[in-house]
């Protein structure tokens, strides 16, 4: 059974090159859209499978466009297409619900993986970038309410890793060492359960640090 789905890109080269990537596949592109606006009408013409919907958009960003199109078309699957692998992007759309977050520069192989997995219903697929952080989710459904104790410094240390800065710039930007970046780094991880950088930006999105 084919998967019916909507392209979303303000790139027109984008599109065009999505549809002849997934040429021959079980994906049929049924409707294209070059904005937000656009995104949620063509959805909710097209009642698409999935939607394949670029993070970074002239009309302001795709994750606000995710927000919308999850109460428009709620049946419909969504999953973030990106150039940037950055935490707070993969942290921010798994807090607004998208099925997965792809990267531009995946194969044909990942980018059909991903697409029919999303449409399954199934966890994000290894070629994903969300499969780091689904774990990590399951785990914050139980503790997510509780109440962590970071420190004032801690809190403005996961602040910039969740903008997705580097332990250097972190350090260049709070005036401490690279070493004392790290250290406070592992604390965070430690104290909210995460094992890597990304699901502690999933962690302060959810908390509304970022």
């Amino acid at each position: 059974m084919s998967v019916r789905l909507l392209v979303v890109d303000d790139h027109e080269v984008i599109r065009t090159g999505l549809k002849s990537l997934l040429a021959g596949s079980d994906i049929e592109v049924v409707a294209e859209a070059a904005t937000g606006k656009e995104a949620i009408e063509q959805a909710e013409r097209s009642r698409p499978d999935v939607i394949l919907l670029d993070i970074r958009m002239p009309d302001g960003d795709g994750l606000a466009a995710l927000e919308k199109l999850r109460g428009v078309v709620p049946e419909s699957r969504v999953v973030m297409l990106s150039t940037y692998d950055n935490p707070t992007y993969v942290a921010r759309a798994v807090a607004l619900g998208a099925s997965d977050y792809v990267l531009k520069g995946a194969s044909r192989e990942d980018l059909i993986a991903t697409i029919t997995a999303a449409a399954a219903g199934e966890s994000p697929s290894r070629a994903g970038e969300l499969r780091r952080v689904a774990s990590a989710m399951k785990v914050r459904q139980v503790i997510d309410d509780d109440e962590v104790p970071l420190t004032q410094r801690e809190t403005q240390v996961l602040r910039h890793v969740a903008l997705g800065l580097s332990n250097k710039e972190i350090g260049r930007s709070l005036e401490i060492s690279v070493e004392t970046v790290k250290e406070h780094v592992q604390n965070i991880l430690r104290k909210i359960a995460v094992s890597d950088r990304t699901q502690a930006a999933v962690w302060a999105v959810r908390k509304g640090l970022v």
